[in-house]
């Protein structure tokens, strides 16, 4: 398989559907919105991108399965397309310019190649197994801030999981403290793009997909920063929770994890 040509036609299609929706945020109107749960909305924007993305991708690598947040009963294999058509929906909706389009590429577990395109910046970020993580074409590395004190994080407030608020909020109090500052940009796949590229040294968050994350893993991975559940292990896919940061403030970024989560 050939993953570096692979990765590059799904840069190009991402680039594309991006264009699609930078277009339609002339004329969308709040009365599209449909409500699939509490605080969680889709649009027709979301589900043409989608459609868009799988038809796409079905022709760039015949055959394979599909993980796709508005699409449920696609069929999946052992090789799968993990699908992420408007990452900040709510964004989009409000009209904030933080939103993306996430594509992994996945063999059973491990994640073979990933693109994150941020549209409004037009910033596509993209990589593949034991490749460099790239931005518009040039290579990216995580930050090299080694104390907490040094560092911005990102995070994303949980919108209907609310059992385990307390510690969550437990572990913001603490790197409040102990940091420059928190973000909270309200897409998972650019919070993990912007720890790929040094922008944020740290993120974390609980409640996720693994539409929301797939790609962003790997682009942190392959960009020399390290990744884990809250628990410290590796279900940080289809866990619901992930962290992730530079390998410098790694151990100390996880000891909030081990006192204020250890119970949950």
């Amino acid at each position: 398989m050939d993953l570096k040509n692979i990765t590059g036609r799904v840069c190009d299609l991402v680039v594309k559907t991006g264009a699609y929706i930078r277009e339609e945020t002339a004329t969308f109107h709040t009365s599209d919105i449909e409500r699939k749960s509490y605080n969680n909305f889709v649009t027709y924007v979301d589900k043409q991108s989608e459609e868009r993305l799988i038809s796409g991708l079905a022709s760039i690598l015949p055959g394979t399965g599909f993980i796709a947040e508005e699409s449920p009963a696609l069929k999946t294999g052992e090789i799968n397309w993990v699908i992420d058509p408007l990452d900040g929906t709510t964004n989009f909706i409000h009209g904030i310019p933080v939103f993306s389009i996430s594509v992994g590429l996945m063999e059973n577990k491990e994640v073979l190649a990933g693109v994150v395109f941020e549209i409004n910046r037009n910033e596509c970020f993209y990589t593949w197994k034991d490749s460099p993580s790239f931005l518009n074409g040039k290579v990216i590395k995580v930050s090299e801030a080694a104390l907490l004190c040094d560092c911005l994080l990102a995070t994303g407030f949980p919108y209907y999981d609310f059992d385990r608020l307390d510690a969550y909020l437990s572990v913001f109090r603490y790197f409040m403290g102990t940091t420059h500052g928190i973000r909270r940009l309200g897409s998972a796949a650019a919070d993990l793009a912007y720890v790929a590229c040094g922008r944020f040294d740290g993120f974390y968050e609980y409640g996720l997909n693994p539409w929301d994350v797939a790609a962003g893993c790997l682009l942190v991975e392959n960009a020399g920063g390290k990744i884990c559940d809250f628990r410290l292990g590796d279900d940080y896919i289809f866990g619901k929770e992930i962290i992730a940061t530079n390998k410098n403030v790694f151990n100390n970024f996880i000891q909030a994890f081990k006192e204020k989560f250890r119970q949950t």
